[in-house]
């Protein structure tokens, strides 16, 4: 692919679900081997790349709370399963040669670092890729939440929200034939019309600090770089 790069620093939100390709729960490898081989090519041109990935192909606080488990018990155990996913695509980008950091807002020296900005920052500048997991530290806030702050925290140029889906529509595009997608949607039209993109507190982050957000399908092989160098696929929020 000719040209450069349009973007210097990049935070990548992953769903757990992503994690898990098509099986009904856990980790599918096939999967994390192809999206580490994609953050490998993107790393390779010279883009310092952070991720953030969520827990719920493993455990999802929100569902378990409905089910009786204290919220805070059940956030705190969504955090944990962010850790699981995070050890999992560190492995797999260290078997493509890159050297990859997990940074966690809940201390777990044995098998992380702690979050703490400036040694993020000092990591993504020494050509390191940055995982931070297990979310804000704090129950309440989805994975969505902690991308964005994480995002602004480490002056990224983008938020990067992989999907299963193409972009941003007006409707679920799986239920309504009549679904129109934007190439091109603002912060404010978001929260009006309520779509399902990031949720509210982490939608008004990201405009509070307009830091611009693409929305894209990564189940595509190549996708991430095709953002990154700026092929306009996807929708993109600002």
């Amino acid at each position: 692919m000719s040209g450069e790069p349009v973007y210097r620093r990049i935070l990548l939100k992953l769903s757990g679900e992503a994690l898990q390709g098509t099986r009904k729960f856990n980790i599918d490898p096939d999967v994390v081997k192809s999206i580490a081989s994609q953050v490998s090519d993107v790393h390779a041109s010279g883009v310092q790349v952070a991720i953030v990935i969520g827990g719920g192909n493993i455990f999802r606080g929100k569902t378990a709370a409905a089910l009786g488990v204290d919220r805070v018990t059940a956030d705190t155990m969504g955090m944990l399963a962010t850790a699981i996913n995070s050890l999992a695509l560190q492995d797999a980008l260290e078997k493509c040669k890159v050297a990859t950091r997990v940074l966690s807002a809940i201390e777990m020296r044995a098998i992380s670092e702690p979050f703490i900005k400036r040694r993020a920052v000092r990591h993504l500048e020494k050509g390191r890729v940055v995982i931070f997991s297990c979310g804000t530290g704090s129950p309440y806030f989805s994975t969505d939440t902690a991308a964005a702050l994480r995002a602004n925290e480490i002056g990224a140029d983008i938020i990067l929200k992989a999907t299963k889906v193409d972009g941003i529509y007006s409707a679920d595009p799986a239920k309504h034939d009549t679904a129109r997608k934007f190439a091109k949607i603002t912060y404010q039209e978001i929260l009006a019309k309520e779509l399902q993109v990031m949720d509210p507190t982490a939608t008004s982050l990201c405009m509070e600090n307009k830091l611009p957000i693409v929305v894209f399908d990564m189940t595509v092989a190549g996708n991430i770089m095709k953002v990154v160098m700026g092929d306009g696929i996807g929708t993109r929020v600002e």
